[in-house]
């Protein structure tokens, strides 16, 4: 690019939640630019990884009327139910158990299992597309804010003006640093463990959430694949030690590992696919803007993964902005004014300290080994079970439902022009 581009946002960062900031605006014909440090992966499906998200149903609908969801390469797994334990590893689950039926709140799905591969190709096949969005990868991004607005110079020579920048370039964003922007941190000396299995019975799309000792254990239904039916996504946690003790592990006595902690429920399980892992942290920006910036995503909060909704309170970042920044366009006003930004602050930085709240304290319940909690939390559980409203509150919160930017989660507010 040799001349300048003039946008109303910019941003740094083409991952999933920067990526669909970006199609989410340019549905609505806010003009925008995305810069990434690294290439776009490539539009071909590449080989099964055994990497997926959970996508609640709020984020399922933003990514519809981002034009999004229909560019998927395949129909993603419903998730229409969830049973949650407690349990040891080669133990039975607790029959005190906590059942979730997607009937009982409405038509819809809980969520949908969409391969990591997957979304990539559908935000590929999006991005080109939509009017008024111009991708730079790879590209490094030099950022100059202002009281007037922001400057961005490309390694490539270009300079990119826009009046709001936006940092999605993960936990260890240079945007917030630069800032001075502070952010609280606290390891949990544990690893989370992703990947997948293959199994002998079907699982009829529930998921399982087991509690063990050393952390959360997660079953997710996914679509099979060629040579393998019946498929699902795990999420590991474990202690550290553990953790690299069993990735070291050939693929039987891995398997087995995994056996003992999902249990028998679904028969014999293989695994496929590749070991993916990460130690657990939780992060919290003290601040999610600054002059000029917005952070979303994991530039702004990391949780633990103990209720799968990482990617899912990201997707609520891109709703929050994208509906104040649309607004404001609309209205011939500045989308970058701090009037803007606190109104995104102000709906997003509750919401996200109550996930990280809710997620801290219930890894430090159901990680307790105490017979009297273990005995609490059994019980507790199975009253959830028989209080059907908690239970609806529960689901709804799963879902995706019941938070703020209402409007861009239920597809409103978005005039698309696909």
């Amino acid at each position: 690019m040799d001349n300048t581009l003039d946008v109303s946002v910019a941003i740094i960062g083409a991952g999933p939640v920067g990526a669909t900031l970006a199609a989410t605006l340019a549905a609505a014909g806010v003009s925008v630019a995305v810069v990434d440090a690294a290439p776009l992966p490539p539009m071909e499906l590449p080989e099964f990884d055994g990497r997926a998200y959970a996508i609640a149903l709020s984020s399922k609908r933003l990514l519809d009327a981002a034009g999004i969801w229909d560019r998927l390469p395949e129909t993603p797994c419903p998730i229409l139910g969830i049973r949650v334990a407690d349990g040891r590893p080669g133990e039975a689950a607790s029959p005190l158990s906590l059942h979730f039926d997607h009937a009982e709140v409405g038509e819809e799905p809980f969520g949908w299992m969409v391969e990591a591969r997957a979304l990539r190709v559908a935000l590929n096949a999006r991005l080109p597309q939509a009017p008024g969005l111009h991708v730079f990868a790879p590209a490094q991004a030099q950022v100059e804010r202002a009281p007037d607005g922001a400057v961005v110079r490309l390694s490539g020579g270009g300079v990119v003006k826009a009046r709001l920048v936006v940092g999605a370039e993960g936990r260890n964003s240079p945007l917030r640093r630069a800032a001075g922007i502070p952010a609280a941190r606290l390891d949990y000396h544990s690893m989370g463990i992703v990947g997948a299995v293959a199994h002998e019975k079907p699982h009829h799309g529930v998921a399982l959430e087991q509690f063990l000792p050393h952390g959360p254990f997660a079953q997710l239904p996914m679509n099979g694949i060629p040579g393998h039916p019946n498929v699902s996504a795990i999420v590991w946690t474990e202690r550290t030690a553990i953790a690299r003790a069993a990735l070291a592990l050939d693929d039987a006595a891995y398997g087995r590992q995994i056996a003992a902690r999902m249990g028998g429920h679904l028969g014999a399980v293989t695994p496929i696919g590749r070991r993916w892992s990460y130690p657990l942290t939780a992060m919290h920006a003290a601040r999610y803007t600054a002059e000029r910036l917005a952070l979303v995503g994991d530039a702004a909060h990391g949780i633990h993964p103990i209720a799968g909704q990482g990617l899912n309170l990201g997707f609520r970042d891109v709703a929050a902005l994208a509906e104040a920044v649309i607004e404001a366009v609309n209205a011939g006003e500045d989308p970058g004014s701090a009037a803007v930004l606190a109104r995104y602050q102000a709906v997003r930085r509750p919401d996200s300290l109550v996930m990280l709240g809710a997620t801290h304290m219930l890894e430090r319940l159901f990680s307790s080994r105490l017979p009297p909690v273990r005995l609490a939390r059994r019980l507790g559980i199975a009253a959830v079970d028989r209080l059907p409203r908690l239970k609806r509150f529960f689901a709804t919160r799963a879902m995706g439902l019941g938070g703020g930017a209402a409007g861009l989660l239920g597809g409103q507010g978005i005039q698309r022009r696909v």
